[in-house]
Formats: structure tokens, C-alpha cells, sequence
């Protein structure tokens, strides 16, 4: 995970501080990172990566959940990385009942609503075109739809992902809009990672390479403290991702049957999620 760190560096040395949304950060635009299967799963080694968070939050998305109670259950938790989000003042008007939050990942990915009231389930159609068209250059999943985000709690920060085959290799590429490298980064290369390797499983293929594209990756200013002390850590070895390998459909993965081998890291370094 040392190409993390090194986007760290090279933010906190380089970027260029504005004044957003939510709060100052300093930011560059449009950096890649790109994670080779073979070489060991990239949970970062810095800081310890909450992966029971990462699995769940992945397996929501695939069952087309909106509920940030279902996530509270597969995660076994009171609280989620969701939850501040569904109960903002902003968005607790809007919303249908208790922990809704629109329109978001999940119902984008499997449940895609076109203009004549179609749904279009975009992983199942992904699945079907690595299976039986490989080298279709439109295996492509997108959760930007502009025609609801006022429906969402938060639009898409990793809006599109685009699969490549090459040799019976999968390959994935996501593109994030908006990146917060410290909190949020470490869990979308696991998360998309993982969705690599399940993908991989279940059309056949082997996992191959990992690729994101962090259009504003941006740090806080109120990490900086935090992100200083993960700089001065050494990275770890990289660990191993097992699945359970009698899963032969994208829809029959549980919590149990996604498990990392062999993962150490450094602490954890707590920080305030800026919403």
C-alpha cells in the first residue's frame, strides 16, 4: 500500500487548499492508483481498515438496499458509516421511512429506472457480458444518475465502474468524483478490490487489476494531524483474500464467506467523518 501513502505525500506537499462544501481541504485532481491482484490484497496497512465495514457496506450495495437499518444488520451494529447521512436535516424531510436514503449506490447499480419505467439491473447485465461478450467495451455499472440525485442522501462519490477481460484476466476500473483520501479512500480500493474478486469468481476469471481514478482526491484540514502519523508508519506486507469458493453466483455471497488471511497493520488513528 505504498502508492496510498505516497498519494498522501504528495497531496500534503503539492496540493492546492480550497474552501468547499463542507469544510477547507487541500486537493489535486485526477491522480491513479492502480493494484495488482497478484501481489496481495490492498487493505491498508497504515492504520487498521474496519473490513467488516467494507464487506458489508459492498454486500448492501449488491443486494439493491437503500435501508441504513438492513446495513446496521449486516453489519451487527447500532451505527454505520451511513447513518449520520440518513438522519442530516437536510435529507430527514425527504426521506420515506426510518434509515431511507434515496436513490442511492445500491438502487442505481440493480435497480436502474429508465424514462419508460424499465428497471435495468446493471450488475446482473455485467455478469451476463463477462460471461458471454468479454471483450464488450460497455461493461460498464454507473451510480450518477442526474435524474435523481436530489432523491439521494448523498450523490455517488465512486460513480462508474467499467470491467476490462483480457485472457480470461478481469480487470476494474472506477472513476470517484469526490475522494476523501484519509477516511474514505483506504475503504473504496478494498471495496472495489473485493467486487473485483467476486466479480472474478462467479463469471470464471481470474482478478487482475484494480484501477482508481480519484478525480478531486482531497485531505482535510482537520486530518492533517492524522494523516502526518500514518505517513511516519512503515507499510506492511500485503494479506490475502479468501472467499468461499462453492459461490458461483454474485447474489449468494455472505459475510461469512468473505474473509481476509494473514492482515496486520499499524493501530487505528481516529478521525471525525466531515459529512
Amino acid at each position: 500500500m505504498k502508492i496510498y501513502n505516497d498519494v498522501l505525500k504528495q497531496i500534503m506537499d503539492t496540493g492546492v487548499d480550497r474552501v468547499g462544501r463542507n469544510a477547507t481541504t487541500r486537493a489535486l485532481f485526477a491522480i491513479q492508483m492502480r493494484f495488482k491482484m497478484a501481489d496481495g490484497f490492498p487493505a491498508v496497512t497504515t492504520k487498521k481498515l474496519a473490513f467488516k465495514a467494507v464487506k458489508s457496506e459492498l454486500l448492501w450495495f449488491l443486494e439493491g438496499s437503500n435501508d441504513d437499518n438492513r446495513l446496521k444488520e449486516l453489519n451487527s451494529s447500532e451505527r454505520t458509516i451511513w447513518t449520520d447521512n440518513a438522519q442530516a436535516d437536510y435529507w430527514k424531510p425527504k426521506a420515506k421511512f426510518d434509515g431511507d436514503l434515496g436513490r442511492i449506490y445500491g438502487i442505481q447499480w440493480r435497480k436502474w429506472q429508465t424514462t419508460d419505467g424499465r428497471i435495468v439491473d446493471q450488475i446482473k447485465e455485467a455478469v451476463e457480458k463477462i460471461k458471454k461478450n468479454p471483450s464488450d467495451r460497455r461493461i460498464i455499472v454507473t451510480a450518477w444518475n442526474p435524474g435523481e440525485i436530489d432523491q439521494m442522501a448523498l450523490p455517488p462519490c465512486h460513480m462508474l465502474f467499467q470491467f476490462f477481460v483480457a485472457n480470461g484476466r478481469l480487470s476494474l476500473h472506477m472513476i470517484q468524483r469526490s475522494c476523501d483520501m484519509f477516511l474514505g479512500v483506504p475503504f473504496n480500493i478494498a471495496s472495489y478490490s473485493l467486487l473485483l474478486h467476486m466479480m472474478a469468481q462467479v463469471t470464471g476469471t481470474v482478478a487482475d487489476e484494480c484501477i482508481l481514478t480519484l478525480n478531486d482526491a482531497h485531505i482535510y484540514h482537520d486530518h492533517f494531524d492524522a494523516v502526518k502519523e500514518q505517513l511516519s508508519r512503515e507499510p506492511m506486507k500485503l494479506c490475502t483474500l479468501k472467499l468461499n469458493p462453492e459461490v458461483k453466483d454474485i447474489d449468494g455471497f455472505k459475510m461469512e464467506d468473505i474473509q481476509l488471511e494473514n492482515y496486520e497493520s499499524h493501530p487505528s488513528i481516529p478521525a471525525k467523518m466531515i459529512v
